[in-house]
């Protein structure tokens, strides 16, 4: 079954993916329709989400806000396609970096880094950052039920030299690398929700307390890495750009989850510059309700 459904929809996604970007935005508009008016995607945990982050706003900006980022989002799917056959050239001209220079300099020091940022703008184009740095470029994902697709995915996304491990893989992959000396950038999302009893640390993002994601921090600080955070603006529609900042060099000196207080703290600054551009239809802040829970669990 997995193959006969590859077989059927791969060549129209790659076929839909040759046609010029200009095209693929007409597409999305009749998708963004499809998504918001028919269909409902998502429509409430996208207002819930914005209405708990900014319970200061009318309903009528919510509304405003809502269908941005639903343009947003069908635009951002149409851009993912377009990742199967998108030239070096016209990646370049639409996701630039506006300090690359920042990590490459870590680099020479013999850095390792861990680049974290959000679900922000466009995460998908990042794959063309190896065009820019002078360290080998690791990213995770999550392996698909479809081992056709995979494959491809896999494959599209390798193409500039990012180089993709399975999320399960992520920490042995990063130790190995470290056993043989070999420096890399590791890509660490960390704005989404873990599960609860999985978390170590719960810190109110936009005044909700929720579980963190820690593994960044974790990570940096077993290994010695720099912490980089990366942000994407969206500058205009299909043009990007990607700016990045320092956290510390010296992660060891922090004290126990202060990174990820600094991370935390940028990523509400970034959101609030672009508040479409975020993923609000991601369920963030589901276990905002469970810390007495989670709490009482590790009392046991």
């Amino acid at each position: 079954m997995n193959f006969i459904l590859y077989i059927i929809s791969y060549p129209f996604l790659w076929l839909l993916s040759r046609l010029p970007i200009r095209v693929l935005y007409i597409i999305s508009d009749f998708f963004y329709f499809l998504l918001y008016y028919v269909v409902g995607y998502r429509k409430k945990v996208v207002k819930n989400n914005l209405k708990l982050v900014f319970p200061s706003k009318r309903d009528s900006e919510i509304e405003q806000l809502s269908k941005q980022f639903f343009r947003h989002l069908t635009d951002l799917m149409i851009e993912s396609i377009k990742s199967f056959s998108i030239s070096e050239k016209e990646i370049l001209k639409r996701y630039k970096y506006k300090n690359p220079e920042l990590i490459n300099n870590l680099a020479k020091q013999g850095k390792s880094i861990a680049l974290v940022g959000a679900h922000k703008a466009n995460w998908e184009w990042i794959v063309s950052l190896p065009f820019v740095l002078d360290i080998d470029v690791y990213g995770s994902y999550t392996k698909l039920a479809n081992p056709y697709f995979e494959k491809k995915i896999k494959k599209a996304r390798s193409r500039f030299g990012f180089i993709g491990i399975k999320t399960s893989e992520t920490v042995k992959k990063i130790h190995l690398n470290n056993l043989k000396k070999k420096q890399g950038l590791y890509i660490l999302l960390s704005d989404q929700s873990p599960m609860v009893h999985k978390s170590h640390y719960w810190k109110e993002f936009f005044g909700v307390k929720v579980p963190i994601h820690t593994g960044a921090e974790m990570l940096a600080k077993k290994y010695n890495f720099a912490v980089v955070y990366y942000n994407t603006i969206k500058i205009k529609r299909g043009y990007y750009e990607s700016e990045f900042t320092l956290i510390t060099d010296t992660p060891k000196d922090y004290e126990k989850f202060k990174i990820m207080d600094e991370y935390l703290s940028i990523t509400e600054k970034v959101i609030k510059e672009q508040p479409a551009y975020y993923l609000w239809s991601h369920k963030r802040f589901k276990h905002k309700d469970k810390y007495d829970q989670w709490l009482n669990s590790r009392k046991k």
